[in-house]
């Protein structure tokens, strides 16, 4: 998608005194800036320009510490970005059909950004292309965090009712990263679908492709799409598909056998409790060593490899090329405005939207056995209720 027509309102949006998305409770124009958070040996950039995640820094098997995310090196690349490098995206992630939806027998008409049709991510000058304010920030801890916030006006890209949006980022120094989003309508209900659109290559960002680098996705089935990329609201098993992940397999061993590579949606195995996270991915790199297991409380997750990267420049004067990244996005399912056999993404000020995630980063070991693993899981449940009861907390006093 093409963020130049936005680039051009935003700087017109900034010579009149405000910046989009409101302004900071002291009345300041909020600015694009870059803020770091470290704990261990991790290490994090971020922008409030989209929320969005400029790096992360863990050791390979070596010990030596790596940038594992592709993106760009200030807060201004990201105005250009056609790709939503680390952006938090939405109101709507994903796909919404002809740009338009009907909610309580009103029909809502978006403003189409995708092949002047439907509309992608939120449309154009959506959360991606917002400064968010940085509501709190801890440094100087075990656990550094961060809280971005946006006020999303009734009618912004054509969604009704004003929403809260909040993204918190904490570090943890075992090599996790947690990242939650919430959202809440004041007013009216209204689909709210936020995802973190991290490119991964953990190898380093600037070691080619991700092809021959190991997946699992913990899914059994996922949800075709037509020519358009739109879900025709089918459920199909993975089986005797290219798209079978369910036992790690290398990512390019079948990719051919999918027009332009993976961009997919999988529904993950287990219960649609907004509660409970459920494992959803796991990628490794042999080369390094490193390995990312993925946890959410999302039904879906969209496998992505960068197949619309071409000569993309990004940090220290890298160049992406196709498949120099991959997205692991959870989410709801794309179109599920549409589809009443999806979960529902409608949420009300009754019923809020929280969206969580957690990334752990290891190193590959032929001594890891299934003993190991659910002990793993078992530290996984307490650390995310230790997490989720300082969240709450850290909440109520920036609020």
């Amino acid at each position: 998608m093409n963020k130049l027509c936005f680039l051009l309102s935003f700087l017109l949006v900034l010579t009149s005194g405000f910046v989009n998305g409101g302004k900071s409770k002291d009345k300041k124009d909020l600015k694009a800036e870059v803020f770091e958070l470290k704990t261990g040996n991790m290490s994090a950039k971020f922008t409030n320009y989209g929320a969005s995640l400029m790096s992360l820094v863990v050791p390979d098997k070596n010990g030596k510490p790596g940038d594992i995310v592709l993106g760009y090196d200030s807060p201004d690349a990201y105005s250009n970005d056609e790709t939503y490098f680390g952006n938090v995206i939405g109101r709507v992630a994903n796909r919404i059909r002809d740009g338009k939806f009907s909610l309580d027998g009103k029909e809502y008409q978006l403003k189409p950004n995708d092949n002047g049709k439907h509309m992608l991510h939120g449309g154009s000058g959506s959360l991606a292309d917002v400064i968010w304010e940085v509501k709190k920030i801890k440094k100087d801890v075990e656990d550094p965090t961060i809280l971005f916030a946006y006020d999303s006006p009734d009618g912004e890209n054509g969604f009704p009712g004003e929403i809260k949006i909040t993204v918190r980022y904490l570090l943890r120094s075992d090599n996790r990263m947690r990242v939650t989003m919430k959202a809440k309508s004041l007013k009216q209900a209204t689909p709210v679908n936020l995802a973190q659109h991290t490119y991964w290559n953990l190898g380093n960002h600037d070691s080619g492709d991700i092809l021959s680098e190991e997946i699992q996705i913990f899914a059994s089935q996922f949800t075709p799409v037509d020519d358009e990329l739109i879900p025709t609201g089918k459920l199909e098993s993975v089986k005797g598909t290219p798209y079978d992940f369910l036992e790690s397999r290398v990512i390019g061993s079948r990719i051919k056998e999918v027009p332009k590579g993976y961009d997919i949606n999988y529904a993950i195995e287990g219960p649609n409790d907004p509660i409970k996270m459920k494992k959803t991915a796991m990628v490794k790199d042999e080369k390094s060593g490193r390995v990312m297991k993925l946890t959410s409380n999302q039904p879906g997750v969209q496998f992505y490899t960068g197949n619309l990267l071409k000569d993309v420049k990004g940090k220290g004067g890298v160049v992406y090329k196709a498949h120099a990244g991959l997205c692991l996005v959870t989410q709801g399912f794309p179109d599920a405005v549409h589809h009443p056999n999806f979960p529902s993404i409608i949420i009300s000020p009754e019923k809020p939207y929280k969206h969580k995630m957690l990334f752990k980063f290891t190193i590959a070991s032929d001594k890891d056995k299934k003993s190991d693993e659910k002990k793993s899981e078992e530290k996984d449940k307490k650390s995310d209720e230790a997490d989720e009861k300082k969240s709450e907390e850290s909440d109520k006093e920036a609020s």
